[in-house]
């Protein structure tokens, strides 16, 4: 018996590896749920010219990124249909018991890009930073509002990070998305949020809104004139944004192997670095399908440490 199990897993693993040879022969599809397109679309260039077939990117939006992670995880497991990961999904299996969990159900290819965020003020806000910003929360709880992209998004996620973290009292006031968020604070409707750092930039060059402090655990190059929250009073402190690709659960790990070699070769490019610049995204180092799959627990264990603590339930 065990030499019979032996002989069939030998040959499914040989079987895999013939499949991979031949893979892809058709087009593949990148499902994009929450977040923007643009990393996906930048990839879906240079994976095509690489693997000699079109890459189409798909866009499902809806249900926090639901429907687009349902669509990928009932397809075949045989590759041709990727799902764009994003840190919405780490967020929402920590805030909703017995959902899709992106670790547990997919098969991780690859991280490709991350961003931080900042947290900026409307110009009335006395603060010009941290320190003086939770001072002047602490001295009026309940006064300061911050908007985010709607509950349990990562700018919400961030806002309730820093509750915690600096003992202050603020009011969360979701928007639909992101940048309605953003033109609250503009208008002076909200006083702070924390933005994604290509959309802040602009406004804060502009003098719209006031940059405090960016989340990334060092300064960033994307908004190099701001100091880390974590360097600013709140240490440990980190919310990233990042974007990554996975696959159904059961794809052969040899397509896995291909798609994250495949991967690797863009990120080592001129070309995508320099598009991921421009778009405002740090691109990612090179990673395993394994090393992707930790930064994927880890994230989800970081936000379900932050739920349980200050008993936070998504809607």
């Amino acid at each position: 018996m065990f030499g019979r199990l032996m002989g069939i897993a030998f040959c499914l693993a040989v079987s895999g590896a013939a499949y991979a040879d031949d893979y892809p022969s058709r087009a593949i599809r990148i499902v994009v749920g929450p977040g923007p397109d643009i990393v996906t679309r930048v990839f879906a260039d240079v994976l095509s010219k690489d693997l000699g077939q079109p890459v189409v990117v798909e866009l499902r939006p809806g249900a926090g990124g639901v429907i687009a992670a349902q669509t990928v995880g009932a397809a075949p497991p045989d590759g041709y249909l990727l799902l764009q990961a994003t840190a919405s999904y780490t967020i929402n299996t920590a805030l909703q018991s017995g959902s899709l969990d992106i670790g547990r159900d997919f098969a991780p290819v690859a991280l490709v890009s991350t961003i931080p965020f900042v947290l900026v003020v409307h110009p009335a806000v006395p603060a010009k930073t941290l320190g003086e910003l939770i001072a002047f929360a602490k001295a009026d709880p309940g006064k300061l509002n911050y908007a985010s992209a709607g509950i349990g998004t990562p700018p919400h996620m961030a806002g309730e990070l820093f509750k915690f973290m600096a003992g202050v009292d603020i009011v969360h006031v979701p928007y639909r998305e992101a940048n309605s968020g953003l033109a609250a604070v503009i208008s002076g409707a909200v006083q702070m949020m924390f933005s994604i750092a290509s959309t802040a930039k602009s406004q804060i060059d502009g003098g719209t809104v006031r940059g405090i402090a960016v989340t990334s655990l060092k300064p960033s190059d994307l908004v190099p004139d701001l100091p880390a929250v974590a360097q600013s009073g709140l240490p440990g402190f980190e919310v990233v944004g990042w974007n990554g690709f996975v696959a159904a659960k059961a794809t052969p790990q040899p397509i896995i192997a291909k798609l994250n070699a495949t991967i690797l070769r863009a990120l080592a490019t001129d070309e995508v670095r320099a598009k991921l610049k421009a778009a405002g995204y740090d691109t990612a180092a090179a990673n395993s399908p394994e090393e992707f799959a930790k930064f994927i627990a880890a994230d989800t264990e970081k936000w379900l440490n932050l739920a349980t603590r200050i008993n936070i339930k998504a809607n």
